[in-house]
Order: C-alpha cells, then structure tokens, then sequence
C-alpha cells in the first residue's frame, strides 16, 4: 500500500518546479504568481475578487488589495527590463477605480483605513514604472488618480509601520511631477524613526502607543521601505544613512532567522506574506548594501524561494495562493487578512529592478557561512538555536498587545522551529485536546487554560532567557530557557494559591496516514518517530514527576502540517505550594541522529544556580522596559 500522505503536495504551489536558480526564474516566478489572477480580475478590470470570503475591512478594500499587491513585483521587474503584458487591465483599472462614478471605484480612503496599505503600491508602480501605469493615462484619469492619492496620503494612519504607506506614495507622485505637503511626510519619517531601539531593532505598534511588537515587520516593512526610501530621496543624506546602517547591522541579526535549509522560522502575525520575508534581501541589493558577502545574501535570498516552491500554498492547482503558511489554513489568519492578502509575498521581487550583472545577480550563491551555532539577541530578547537542517528560535516573550489573533501562540511560546513551526488553539475550552506545543498550559477546572500570555519582565543572561509572567493574578512563574545544542531546557518555578493542572508540549511534529508513524512514552518523557524522518521529544527533570503522553491535536492547528503529534507533560500543582518543573526538549528532521541525541539529555541547572546569574550577570530585554500591564 502507497503512503499517501507522504507523496510531494508541491503541485499546489505557482512556482512548483522553478529551480530558484538565476535571475530569470526570479521573474519566471512573478509571471507564475501573476498569471492565475487573470481569470478573477472584473470587467472594468478595477477588482480582483477572489472567492466570497472577506475580512474586518469592506469588500472593496478586500478587491484592491488583490488589484495592488501585485504590482510590488511587477513594477520592479519591468523598471529591470522584463516585459509585462498586462498593463492595459492595469491602466483601465486604475482609471475606475478612482472615478468616484464608476461601479468599481474602491471608495475613498479614510484614516486608519485598508485602501491606506493598498495605495502604497500604487505608489510604488508610479515611482518605479510611470511610462507604463501613470504617463498614457489621459489628462481626466491623471487627474482622478492625484486627487484619490493625495485624499489618501493626507489622512491619519496607524501608528506603526503604515506610516510608510505616506512616505511611498509621496515618492511616486513627485516622481510625477505632483507635489504634495511635504512637512506631512516629515512628520511621519520622525515617527516612523522614534520606533528605532538599537542594534539594527525596530519596535511595531498601535495606535494607543503601545510599540512593542518585534517581529517580521523588521524586515518587511520597516527596512524594508526605508531601504527604498535611501535609494529613491539621496538628498535626504543623514536620514539615507542612518536607514542604511540600520539595515546593514539588522543584516547581521537576520541571517538567524534562516535554517540552512532556506526555510525561515515562523514568528509572530502576518505570516501568511511568506516569501515576503525574502524582500529585505532584495531590497540590500536594490540599496548596492553588501551587508554580508553578495553571495551569502544571494543565497539566502534564493534558498527561502525554493523553500517556498516546494510547500502546497495554491488553491487546488490553479496557481492562486491560498490563505494559511506552509498549506491552506484560516486558523492562524489575522482579522485583516483577504483572499488578496497573500500577494504581498511580491515584495520579495523588489531586486528585478537590478540588472543581471549586478553582484547580487552575478555572485556564486554562497552557503551561510561561519555565523554561531547559537546566538543571542537582548533587545528582543531572542535566542537562535542552529542545527543542520532546522533552526530553532527561543523567546523571552516580549510584549506585543492584544489586538490580534493567538497573540500568545504567535508572539509568547518557549520555541519557534524552521520545521515545525508553532500550533495555534482552535478551542478556548479545550484544555484536554490543546496542543500546546513549546507551551506550559494552567488550568483550574479542566477546561480552560491559561498560558504565557503576558510578561511581567524579561531578562536575557547570556544566551540564557528569563520570564517572569502571572497566569493569574496570583499564581506567579518564572521561566528560564537554556539552548544546548539540539536541545533546549526549560525550568519554571511557580507560586500558586490554587490548585492547578499542567500541560507543557515539545515540539508538533507531523503525522500521516496509515498510523505510520511511531509513538512512545514512559514514566517521565515522551516522543514520536515520524514517517518523514522526523523525531520529537520531551523529557521530564522536574523533582514531583510529570505524567508523559504523545497528544494528538485537532487538525490544522499546526501552521506546517494539517495533522500533527506533540509529546507532552502532564502534572498538578497542589494549593499554596511552590514548585519547580524543568524538562527537556529535542526535535529535528534528522531522526537517527535525534534518537542518538536522546539517550544523554543535558544536565539541567539548579534554580539557585540560574538565580545567582539573573542577578549577577542579566540585561533587562529592551521591550521589557517598555511594558504595560493591561
């Protein structure tokens, strides 16, 4: 009998089979993700309506997003001397949707409005490409478009990264020749630099000032634009700089979040950009910053896009991309995501505009090279674990907010994996399914549950992490979290007047048909021999012993694979005790040599011992400063 599960999926993918190989399968990949759009653009060519799914914002913001993002690839892929054939649906398009009398105009844009996310493209085609969407427009059209850019420019935006949004259309209509408030535009680069922390950081926000969020906005968005900023506006010299050198030290600190494998470790919300995260890449090159050897950025660059090339994100067969990360999946989705969203991976396309022998294009692609095996971050108080094949990252939990979905599954689990990802929850009541996985969950009656949600403080020792967070009000918890090659430590000590049950998950791990796979547990650990090659573990060392189980959580909670397996802890913690629980952790694709690995654990550290260095030798996580209690 065949083993289905196991067969390649890559099929559901625009760019299955494209090797990621030379500067033309690059723009091959564009066309593959343009293409299959064709058939859902409207007859006034203004929408692009994907199915009848929605999001917070109204169906025409919803419509546009999927008219705009393309052009994030498109228009640097022309500007570099590509053809592109479909600038006449383009043109008409732009041309309806700003006439306020036609049936498919987007409707104008409001502060704190989607249609402001979406015009940033616009803006950016008329920066890079004004001889193919902006000059053949008659003088009517021309004069519709300015008036709906600049509506739109002159209202108020989120505080956080949108405040790009301003800066990019701003650079495409003066590349026009239309001028615009520009004391407003430097308004708005202030803000956008008050976010800057150090060493290369960014924080992200809302509108409430709360700016805590470190995440892919990093690289997509805040260097991002203001790479491209520093190559469109040089007279803007000391600000050009500072972007620069922000980006050449982030750089440095980016290159971790990449396994050797080309995957990327998934972290935080807006994941379902996906190759996007390639972008900044892209856009060192756009910006000639050779942050690291042009063939390391090369090949980092075009790793994460075969990486990409080989996961099913396409609806069926038909090329459109799909909401979800490594396969369809509207658990992990944000509220402000459309069937349009997903295009926004095109800005991972943003180094067409180079020519072909320019070094990015040019150099041999280079391996990762000589970076540590671990390496520690304080600022966001993050820990990057290395192994052939899988990249783990460990987290102090920075703060982030409450204004989006699985905030705590996104932004506050121990680890994050380049192959495994994270689960997010599907059942608010479901403590005894929960997957849980690099969590500990706390519940007082068997149904709800309670996990790291919020951090009281954070402190980074070394490569060592510390947490101290409240489940409850009074129920107190202090985590360490130790890196030890393939493995990783953890050790809480919890103060709790009530009497709790405890969860804590390894690593989900994928599962397939025909119960192929190999579950195991005994007295104090647990772990899974997967059918793919894959091996997951946890081990107990707490000194009250934990109850071991491999759980089976409800399907499509994995963000990598529909069905999963997490080996788990099961234990009590009795009214007004203290306690202490550590555990190991061990998961990888190379499952014989885990299974090696899993016979000698690492000795954990006393929590005296961890203790003394938090005092002596610890660094308060820059965001920890910032934190708010809500």
């Amino acid at each position: 009998m065949i083993d289905s599960s196991v067969l390649p999926q890559s099929q559901f993918n625009p760019s299955a089979g494209n090797k990621f190989q030379t500067r033309d399968d690059v723009i091959q990949a564009v066309h593959e993700m343009f293409e299959p759009l064709l058939p859902t653009f409207s007859e006034g060519n203004a929408r692009v309506q994907l199915d009848a799914s929605g999001a917070t914002f109204d169906r025409a913001s919803s419509d546009l997003e999927g008219f705009a993002r393309p052009l994030f690839g498109i228009a640097p892929m022309v500007a570099g001397g590509a053809s592109f054939e479909h600038w006449d649906r383009y043109r008409e398009g732009l041309k309806n949707g700003t006439d306020p009398t036609h049936p498919e105009y987007w409707g104008s844009v409001s502060s704190m409005d989607q249609r402001q996310v979406e015009i940033a493209a616009l803006g950016y085609a008329l920066l890079l490409v004004p001889e193919h969407i902006w000059d053949p427009l008659d003088e009517q059209t021309k004069s519709n478009v300015t008036e709906y850019l600049i509506t739109g420019r002159n209202t108020n935006f989120h505080g956080n990264n949108h405040k790009f949004f301003r800066v990019m259309v701003d650079l495409g209509l003066d590349k026009v020749g239309v001028k615009v408030d520009e004391s407003m535009t430097e308004e708005y680069l202030l803000d956008l630099e008050s976010l800057y922390m150090d060493d290369g950081w960014y924080r992200d926000g809302d509108d409430e000032g709360d700016t805590r969020r470190i995440d892919y906005y990093n690289p997509f968005a805040m260097h991002f634009y203001g790479l491209i900023y520093s190559v469109y506006r040089p007279e803007d010299k000391a600000r050009c700089e500072r972007f620069r050198q922000r980006a050449r030290t982030f750089a440095q600190h980016f290159q971790h979040w990449f396994a050797d494998t080309g995957a990327n470790v998934p972290y935080g919300r807006s994941l379902i950009y996906r190759h996007a995260v390639a972008g900044f890449w892209g856009a060192l090159a756009l910006a000639n910053e050779e942050a690291l050897p042009w063939g390391v950025i090369k090949g980092l660059y075009l790793r994460n896009l075969r990486w990409w090339s080989t996961q099913p994100i396409s609806r069926n067969k038909d090329g459109l991309l799909t909401v979800g990360y490594a396969y369809p999946n509207q658990f992990m989705s944000e509220r402000y995501n459309s069937a349009g969203s997903p295009w926004w991976a095109m800005k991972a396309f943003t180094a067409l505009k180079l020519p072909a022998d320019h070094p990015f294009w040019a150099a041999e692609e280079l391996p990762i090279g000589d970076r540590p095996s671990i390496a520690a971050f304080s600022i966001p108080g993050m820990v990057f674990s290395h192994q052939p094949g899988h990249t783990v990252l460990l987290t102090a939990g920075p703060e982030t907010g409450q204004q989006m979905r699985h905030v705590p599954e996104k932004y506050k689990k121990f680890a994050y994996s380049s192959r495994y990802g994270f689960s997010v929850e599907s059942d608010s009541l479901g403590y005894q399914t929960g997957a849980f996985d690099n969590m500990i969950a706390f519940s007082d009656d068997g149904k709800h549950y309670r996990v790291r949600e919020h951090c009281v403080d954070a402190y980074a020792i070394g490569d060592i992490l510390f947490s101290l967070w409240n489940p409850w009000p009074d129920v107190k918890v202090e985590t360490w979290l130790i890196p030890n090659g393939a493995w990783h430590t953890r050790v809480h000590r919890i103060s709790s007047p009530r009497a709790l049950q405890t969860t804590e998950g390894g690593f989900a791990a994928p599962r397939v048909d025909f119960k192929a796979d190999i579950t195991n547990s005994d007295d104090s650990s647990a772990w899974v021999e997967c059918k793919l090659g894959d091996f997951s573990g946890i081990r107990d060392s707490s000194s009250t012993k934990r109850a071991a189980r491999v759980s089976v959580p409800l399907g499509n909670t994995s963000l990598m694979f529909p069905r999963t397996f997490v080996p788990q802890l099961i234990g009590k913690i009795e009214a007004g005790k203290s306690i202490v629980l550590a555990c190991s952790v061990l998961a990888g694709p190379d499952g014989s040599k885990m299974k090696d690995e899993w016979s000698t654990p690492p000795d954990v550290p006393s929590v005296d011992w961890l203790q003394k260095i938090l005092v002596e030798k610890g660094v308060q996580v820059e965001v920890a400063k910032h934190y708010k209690r809500k």
